[in-house]
């Protein structure tokens, strides 16, 4: 039972890895077509918000049972991520605003050892490192050393944020008043829909933009099919596996696994839309695979380690039904 739940875990994990690393794919044509970044992210998210309400409607009872949870995880895991990160690109270059981003699983690691006092295994570590290696190859992170104070703060802020999508991911999995998945990405997108609203001004959206073409790679694709795909597959779907995948593994490995939608983003975009792929960059996917696999089995030790380790390890495998 441990080992299909960590399987279905690592499966889930990579699923949502590369749910969220289309992203970018699909939503630079229409940046480029002339949606505003930040009105993208606003589309991205309310979108997301209106397609899960109804779900919103039938869990409503968390709004009494996890009234912080929920108000974290929209603020900090949907809106705080976003707004960082773009804020971050305004002062220093893409590849560096998304190597800080994702030094959030190792930001992990230090909240897992240092606040919760909770072990962290040597396979995790070493994954983490290896995996923030790969993605400064992935990112070629030496193309931008002339860096800004203040857009690197924004950065790792960006960081923090993804770290604690993974302990919100996980926060309130044990015991019986457990918070539903689907519940809490709802009422998340909702929260995060009410800050980025502030942040993004979407009453200045181009909507013309979205009646018409942009264009992927050689391909004309309706601008209507592109956000259909940002939302339901780089949104809902994404963050629904993600946070299953979280309380399925645990949250240390997930986010090891999860560096891999840079490498999914950057094959992607080779593949779609034509960009370069190097060298560096091929070998950094590699370190960064390495890094994932690494991670991952610090659960197969875990579990065939001594009893007394192995039962909260178990705990960690469980299967969430309430999904």
């Amino acid at each position: 039972m441990q080992a299909s739940g960590r399987h279905a875990g690592l499966g889930l994990a990579l699923i949502s890895a590369i749910a969220f690393g289309g992203s970018g794919v699909a939503a630079k044509p229409l940046i480029e077509a002339g949606l505003d970044p930040l009105h993208m992210v606003w589309l991205r998210v309310a979108g997301a918000a209106l397609v899960l309400s109804p779900l919103a409607w039938r869990h409503r009872d968390l709004v009494r049972r996890k009234p912080l949870l929920l108000a974290g995880f929209g603020i900090v895991a949907v809106a705080g991520v976003q707004a960082f990160y773009f804020a971050s690109l305004s002062r220093i270059p893409v590849g560096v605003a998304l190597l800080l981003e994702y030094l959030g699983p190792a930001l992990l690691l230090g909240w897992i050892r240092f606040v919760q006092r909770r072990p962290v295994t040597r396979a995790a570590a070493a994954g983490a490192a290896v995996a923030v290696v790969g993605l400064a190859c992935v990112v070629q992170i030496w193309a931008g050393l002339s860096l800004d104070l203040l857009g690197v703060l924004l950065g790792l802020a960006a960081a923090c944020c993804q770290a604690f999508y993974f302990v919100f991911a996980d926060q309130g999995s044990d015991g019986d008043d457990v918070a539903d998945p689907m519940g809490m990405i709802a009422y998340g997108m909702i929260v995060g829909t009410l800050v980025m609203t502030v942040i993004a001004r979407p009453w200045r959206i181009d909507w013309q933009v979205l009646g018409g073409d942009a264009a992927l790679g050689d391909l004309m694709v309706p601008a209507g099919v592109l956000l259909g795909w940002v939302v339901l597959i780089a949104t809902v779907f994404a963050y629904l596996t993600g946070v299953v995948s979280v309380r399925k593994l645990s949250p240390q490995v997930a986010g090891v696994v999860a560096c891999l939608e840079a490498v999914v983003a950057t094959v992607l975009a080779w593949v779609l839309l034509g960009e370069h792929l190097s060298t560096w960059q091929i070998i950094g996917g590699g370190l960064v695979l390495g890094g994932a696999f690494i991670a991952q089995t610090s659960r197969q030790a875990a579990s065939a380690s001594a009893p007394g380790v192995a039962e909260p390890v178990a705990a960690l495998d469980r299967d969430p039904s309430k999904v």
